[in-house]
Order: structure tokens, then sequence, then C-alpha cells
């Protein structure tokens, strides 16, 4: 077989996060505005991907509160069909730690193999501009599973937003649907361990 027929090997989808993060850090430019509008244009799939990225970082219990920030405003302006994302200027200003994220996207390597072996642009229809609004408000309800401090459901929310957000980025409606499945679990879950939380503080006051 002709090398040029050879079906080519699809490139990482964590390749432009770590080049360009890698890049800003060396010029000292490393903000989270800086790198979302090199990696993607601030488009909602990108912006998806890098801030579900982010909440993986390791730090100490209870930093959604903070790390879900963006997945929030970014959900809520998709819902509300703006045509890109506007991060505050506090949120585009903040710093990164380059290091952490390279750990972080190096646990999700076993998922991003997946994704790759299987993207390709379909169904299309799903993203049409009515059915993103939608989309935006079950990416804002997953965010705030994500974004509230219940012990043993951060990873999954966080999972399934990292999934959306490559499906948008690459237009396979499938692999949205899939991960739209995940955060529809996902919050099930969230909302599962806080009822079980709540019987057991009003147990314990009882």
């Amino acid at each position: 077989m002709k090398a040029q027929d050879r079906p080519q090997k699809r490139p990482s989808l964590s390749l432009p996060i770590l080049r360009t993060s890698r890049d800003q850090h060396r010029a000292g430019t490393l903000t989270l505005g800086n790198l979302l509008s090199a990696i993607g244009e601030t488009s909602f799939g990108w912006a998806i991907v890098l801030f579900s990225l982010i909440t993986l970082l390791p730090l100490p219990p209870g930093s959604t509160l903070l790390t879900a920030l963006p997945l929030l405003v970014t959900t809520v302006q998709m819902s509300l069909g703006y045509p890109h994302v506007r991060l505050p200027g506090p949120l585009a200003r903040l710093r990164l730690d380059q290091g952490k994220i390279r750990v972080a996207i190096l646990r999700l390597r076993p998922v991003t193999r997946r994704l790759e072996r299987i993207l390709k642009p379909r169904y299309a229809a799903l993203f049409t501009r009515r059915n993103e609004r939608l989309i935006g408000v079950l990416l804002f309800i997953i965010a705030f599973a994500l974004f509230l401090p219940v012990p043993l459901s951060g990873w999954f929310p966080a999972i399934s937003l990292f999934t959306i957000g490559v499906g948008i980025v690459e237009r396979d409606g499938l692999v949205t649907a899939a991960g739209m499945v995940m955060g529809a679990a996902s919050v099930v879950l969230t909302a599962t361990i806080l009822l079980w939380l709540a019987a057991g503080a009003d147990a314990l006051i009882h």
C-alpha cells in the first residue's frame, strides 16, 4: 500500500491545548482567556472542552466552586443564543498552571484515545441554532451539578461535559448525544448523593 493511500492517523484532541499552553507558559501569557482564544476562537465547543479539563486539575476538594464558574458562564451564554463565548474580565485574566494542565490531560488519555477512534462529522441536525440553545440548557444543568462540592460526584459531570465539548468541536452528533446521556446520569447521581446526605444529616439531628 502506498503511503498516500494509508489512512492518516487522527491528531490528538489534546495536542492543541498542550502546545498552546506550553508556548504561552514560556511567553508568560498563559491565562484562561488567552488560551481559549488561541485554540478555539472562543467557540463554545472548545470552551467546554477547556473548562471541563480545568475542573479536573489536581486541586483541593471543593475547588469546583471556582473551577466550574467558567462552565456556568459559557453554558448560560450558549443557552441564550450568544454567537460565541464572552468571558468576564476576571475570568479571562485568570492565570493557569501549565504543569497541572498537562497532568489533567494525561488523566483523560483513556477517554480521548477512545474518542479519537470514533469521531467523525455526523447527525449535523443536532447542531441547528435552536438545538444548540437546548443543548446549552442541559449543559448548564450538568455544569451546576459539577459546581456543587458533592463528594464522589465531580468526576462524572466533568467527563460528560468534556465528551459533549469534543462532539461539538468535531460536529459529531452521536458523540454529543452520548455525552448528554452521560451528563444526565451524572446529574441523577449528584441528586441522589445530595438526598442521601440530607437524609443522613436529618437522622443525626433527630
